[in-house]
């Protein structure tokens, strides 16, 4: 690519160094989601959710965001995303370990993030309930003419929850400053996308009267974009938007999970190719924005990150049986 060429995510306004930080972040998450799946191989983790397949999307996302001033609802999946918002991978392996050090005491599911500090609002078991959440920190939002969002995401399965058409419909009719990010990665645990969605997610939007649109969520600058465009229009007062961001989970739903007895390795071979963190890598080589040499130290610092971050957290403590209760009640009249 010559370089008098106004590369796409310079017409996106987006620099150089924006771009490797924005792949980086892509890796960490890759690195930590590979290392988690480990230690539950290995018996030192109970359980492990993978978003293999779902980082490209999700730090595109937080991207065009802003840190500490929006507010976040991810789902389970979201490692890129918290990532990317200021969670760290030490605090992300310390969740995966339960150890009392964990934000949260070591005592929530690792995929409930939740941080007040970054503005991540803790989610729960029941799919789709953050939409609901996401609805009313927008309705606040508007009440106190602040100038933040509310950022919510979800998988295709929990978009056919009636939360889900609930919080639709009420951003709908009072035009709140919400996102809503269905990422479709193909599977409801073991159902297809076919057999759980009659049409598509995003043409829902237009029935509760607001814009939908629908990306290949591969693609990192076209998601960035998306997601942009839509806060900017929350922002001026225009209410929800609604992105279908279409990728694939490369990984079983869960380390309880064995796909192959509803998916075969020729469909998951298939979509390891259009990974959009190797799609986004291939894109910095060939605009040059990352070479040989830079790649290599990437990988090398955060291979050494999540290195750390394991050791770290494979020695800590884990928590107290007399705290059982922190996090749950106020102490000392602050917060819970």
């Amino acid at each position: 690519m010559s370089s008098q060429q106004v590369t796409k995510h310079q017409q996106l306004g987006l620099t150089d160094e924006q771009v490797l930080k924005m792949y980086t972040f892509m890796l960490k998450a890759r690195k930590f989601d590979e290392r988690a799946t480990l230690l539950q191989r290995s018996g030192k983790t109970a359980f492990h959710i993978s978003s293999v397949g779902q980082e490209a999307t999700q730090v595109a996302a937080a991207f065009a965001l802003n840190k500490q001033h929006d507010y976040f609802l991810p789902y389970y999946r979201d490692y890129a995303f918290v990532l990317t918002v200021g969670m760290t991978v030490r605090e992300l392996m310390l969740a995966a370990l339960f150890k009392a050090e964990d934000v949260n005491g070591g005592r929530q599911m690792p995929g409930h993030f939740g941080y007040k500090k970054h503005h991540i609002v803790s989610g729960s078991s029941p799919v789709a309930t953050q939409t609901l959440h996401a609805v009313g920190i927008a309705l606040t939002a508007m009440m106190r003419k602040e100038d933040h969002v509310a950022f919510v995401s979800f998988g295709e399965g929990a978009s056919n929850q009636g939360d889900v058409h609930e919080a639709f419909n009420f951003a709908g009719v009072f035009k709140l400053p919400v996102i809503f990010l269905c990422e479709n990665n193909q599977y409801a645990i073991s159902i297809p996308a076919h057999r759980q969605v009659a049409g598509r997610v995003v043409d829902r939007a237009s029935g509760y009267g607001f814009p939908g649109q629908r990306v290949d969520g591969n693609d990192t600058l076209e998601v960035y974009r998306a997601v942009k465009e839509a806060r900017e229009r929350a922002i001026r007062g225009y209410g929800p938007t609604l992105i279908e961001a279409m990728l694939y989970r490369i990984p079983p739903h869960s380390t309880a999970d064995d796909d192959m007895l509803y998916r075969t390795k020729e469909e998951v071979e298939y979509h390891k190719e259009q990974d959009g963190l190797q799609r986004f890598r291939r894109y910095l080589i060939e605009c040059g924005v990352m070479s040989e040499e830079i790649e290599q130290v990437l990988n090398e610092s955060v291979t050494k990150e999540v290195n750390e971050a394991t050791k770290y957290a494979e020695k800590a403590p884990y928590p107290a049986p007399e705290d059982v209760l922190r996090h749950v009640y106020a102490e000392d009249g602050g917060d819970a």
